[in-house]
């Protein structure tokens, strides 16, 4: 009969953090975020705006 042992391994990293396509993903999260922050920003300059 076989049986079968649980083995723990260590986890692999999911992905070189020095890959370009790695950089590049963040880099878009990263001005993606910056222009969020942005509009937001605009809108609440145009609604204080509106109340003057």
């Amino acid at each position: 009969m076989t049986t079968h042992r649980m083995t723990q391994r260590s986890p692999k990293p999911l992905a070189d953090p020095n890959r370009p396509v790695e950089r590049a993903v963040t880099a878009a999260l990263v001005l993606g975020v910056l222009a969020g922050l942005g509009w937001i920003a605009g809108m609440i300059y145009t609604v204080a705006g509106w109340s003057l």
